[in-house]
């Protein structure tokens, strides 16, 4: 399934894009930028220049402390 969504990361000027220090070594990360509006940014490494996908600094907020909390440990495979 092919879901189009986001807007273009290229058309994100003047971001730095940042991985997880605990991205694997082919790359395949997801990279996150921080938004002058205090929203942030994901995309995929793989595809760098592909959708970015935005979201509010509520949103990130409510995610990062969702993930802090064990939210998602359902997905975790190590």
């Amino acid at each position: 399934m092919q879901i189009d969504n986001g807007v273009g990361a290229r058309s994100l000027l003047g971001v730095t894009w940042r991985k997880s220090r605990r991205s694997n070594a082919t790359g395949d990360c997801v990279e996150v930028a921080a938004l002058p509006d205090g929203g942030a940014a994901l995309r995929n490494s793989r595809d760098p220049h592909g959708a970015a996908l935005v979201y509010t600094g509520s949103e990130i907020s409510a995610f990062l402390l969702g993930v802090k909390d064990g939210d998602f440990d359902d997905l975790l495979r190590e």
